[in-house]
C-alpha cells in the first residue's frame, strides 16, 4: 500500500473511528492483497509509511471475498468483477485475506 493511501486510511480512521471503517482491496495477487491487509490491520510491515507500528485492526476484504460478494448486487458484481474472477487465483486471495482477518482484525 503506497504512502498516500496509508495516509488516507489513517485520516479516515481518526475521523470516523476504526469500528466504522471497512477496507476493500482489489490486488491481483494474494501476496499483494495480504501485504495491504496487514498494513491496515497490524501496521505497515515495511515500516515505510504513516501506518508503521500503527495497529488499526480494520476489517479488510478483497473484492472476490465471499463476504463482500454476498452483499453486492449480483448484476453489478458480474459487470465489474466477474471477469476478474476467471483470471485471478481466487482461492489463494481468499485464504490470505481470511488469515489476516483472523490474526489482526479487532472488529
Amino acid at each position: 500500500m503506497d504512502l498516500e493511501n496509508q495516509n488516507r486510511v489513517k485520516t479516515m480512521t481518526e475521523k470516523y473511528g476504526a469500528e466504522n471503517i471497512i477496507v476493500l482491496l482489489g490486488a491481483a495477487e494474494a501476496e499483494a492483497a495480504g501485504l495491504a491487509a496487514e498494513t491496515v490491520t497490524n501496521g505497515d510491515p515495511t515500516y515505510a509509511g504513516s501506518l508503521a507500528g500503527v495497529q488499526l485492526g480494520l476489517r479488510v476484504y478483497h473484492a472476490v471475498d465471499p463476504e463482500f460478494k454476498a452483499v453486492v448486487d449480483p448484476t453489478v458484481y458480474d459487470e465489474q468483477i466477474g471477469m476478474m474472477e476467471m483470471v485471478l487465483d481466487v482461492d489463494s486471495i481468499i485464504d490470505e485475506m481470511t488469515s489476516i482477518r483472523e490474526q489482526f482484525c479487532k472488529f
